[in-house]
């Protein structure tokens, strides 16, 4: 009987272009929860996808302190973030919470966000 190799997966090996990169990390921080570890993770694995040295120069920083900044290990400054987000060619996007409210509980939700209408009497 053959044996069976395993490797690990590599999430940066089967990011290619930059809308799955996008689509990548939109994904995590979904699923973060507000775990910026997780988060920091994420755009290490999209930087080792571009090229650690390439994102490094193009944030302003050393490759030694953006792979630290990315391990996961530990949370990266907001600046951080900001430069290595830039340096990927990404942008944050915010938007309300309402907006994922209404996939779980459309109905309910949307009956208290529509304006009410109030007649007064002449």
């Amino acid at each position: 009987m053959a044996k069976t190799i395993t490797t690990k997966y590599d999430v940066s090996e089967h990011l290619r272009t930059p809308e799955e990169m996008a689509a990548y990390l939109e994904a995590c921080i979904e699923e973060a929860n507000g775990d910026a570890t997780f988060i920091a993770k994420a755009l290490g694995d999209i930087a080792r996808a571009k090229g650690m040295s390439r994102v490094a120069r193009d944030a302003g920083l050393s490759r030694e302190s953006l792979y630290k900044a990315l391990s996961g290990e530990r949370s990266p400054g907001f600046d951080t973030v900001l430069k290595v987000m830039n340096a990927l060619g990404l942008r944050l996007h915010a938007e309300t919470t309402l907006h994922d409210k209404l996939r779980k509980e459309p109905k309910r939700l949307m009956k208290k966000a529509s304006p009410r209408m109030v007649s007064s009497p002449r």
